[in-house]
């Protein structure tokens, strides 16, 4: 808590007590938000994978200052791991995999956790690795058609070995298990049940708080420092012996391990992964929750992920009500007012803020350094 707020670095007592209260509220959201019906719970839940997803970037596109638009690229990556090793998708079309496996593949949360961030810190580092030269418009450029290749990968890989089913996607995909318990059963507590969304959500927000922490000891870690000088000047970065090239790779498959992570977390939940859930807009989504929040700085990546992601996805469910309240019909389909809205928030934030909602207090330093800076607080 003292290194995301720095105001409350002299005051531990308070910043102790805010961590147990913050705690506290994040524990009992969803029983609450659950009175309203399980789809706001669910949206909590979509809410922590979109936070993961933001942080992942923020590392390349925050702290490396390295634009990537393919980043969905391994969200695929590790949803469709998931998917093929808790489903029975793989033993009904290779029999040798049936052979060796009868009772079918049903890994552990531990294991598939690890493998699809190492997975994806592959691919990331894949990715990396012919862009090292590249910066600006062409390295996103690059990044956007390696995104566009993995998913078209995954729609075609289905002949003439059926890999991933093509576009009709894998389904009967296990629900985590931990300890024997299934997270996607229902528990009844008298007239209210807590089920799969519920127990989901603290799943994801055990992997979040992990993201965060993982993030927060980075920006202050040598590497973290390294990452802040190629962003703000390559060539200075370089002459100070900073390696580039291998700092740059850390850089897309530390981002990249969280997507995969994030993706599995996404194929457990949903039970179902296809192709269509891994566009470009999902990219372009993820980059603007990561620049409107506030590029290199955790908090405001996490404010921009909530916002952008829970307003659009609540209009779903008041747009029409409140229209027909207002008018006597609804004039503009929800679907169209989100986007509408969305791309109208954009505007007016890059125009009033330009740094992001919630900004790092100091350009290109972290806020407990800037905190023990003087006029830091300021």
């Amino acid at each position: 808590m003292k290194t995301l707020f720095p105001q409350l670095s002299s005051n531990p007592r308070a910043a102790y007590a805010s961590a147990i209260g913050l705690g506290i509220v994040l524990a009992v959201l969803p029983l609450v938000v659950g009175l309203a019906g399980n789809a706001w719970v669910r949206m909590l839940d979509f809410a922590l994978l979109y936070i993961m997803l933001a942080l992942g970037l923020n590392i390349v596109v925050g702290y490396a200052g390295l634009l990537d638009l393919g980043y969905v690229a391994f969200y695929a990556v590790g949803a469709y791991l998931y998917a093929l090793l808790s489903s029975p998708h793989l033993m009904e079309n290779f029999e040798w995999i049936a052979a060796l496996f009868p009772d079918g593949l049903h890994l552990p949360i531990w294991l598939v956790i690890p493998l699809a961030a190492a997975l994806a810190a592959a691919f990331g580092a894949l990715l990396g690795a012919p862009t090292l030269r590249l910066r600006g418009d062409y390295l996103a450029i690059v990044t956007l058609g390696f995104g566009e290749i993995v998913r078209i990968f995954m729609n075609n890989l289905n002949a003439p070995l059926n890999i991933t089913n093509g576009p009709q996607g894998i389904s009967n995909i296990d629900p985590v298990r931990i300890a024997g318990f299934d997270l996607s059963q229902t528990i009844a507590f008298g007239d209210y049940e807590v089920g799969a969304v519920h127990f989901y959500y603290y799943l994801f927000l055990v992997l979040t708080i992990a993201v965060v922490v993982v993030c927060v000891r980075l920006q202050d870690s040598r590497i973290g420092r390294a990452w802040v000088a190629i962003r703000e000047d390559e060539i200075a970065a370089k002459a100070m012996g900073i390696n580039t090239r291998n700092v740059k790779l850390l850089a897309f498959a530390m981002g990249a391990s969280f997507g995969g992570v994030s993706g599995a977390m996404f194929a457990s939940f949903q039970g179902f992964v296809s192709p269509e859930s891994f566009v470009l807009m999902e990219s372009i989504v993820i980059v603007a929750m990561v620049v409107l929040g506030g590029m290199g700085h955790v908090p405001g990546v996490i404010l921009g992920a909530i916002l952008l992601y829970a307003i659009p996805e609540s209009l779903r469910f008041i747009a029409k009500p409140v229209q027909e309240a207002l008018f006597g019909t609804e004039l503009i389909a929800p679907e169209a007012l989100r986007m509408l809205l969305f791309g109208l928030a954009m505007v007016v934030i890059m125009l009033y803020r330009p740094s992001g909602l919630w900004p790092a207090p100091r350009h290109g330093d972290t806020p407990s350094r800037a905190a023990r800076a003087p006029g830091g607080g300021a």
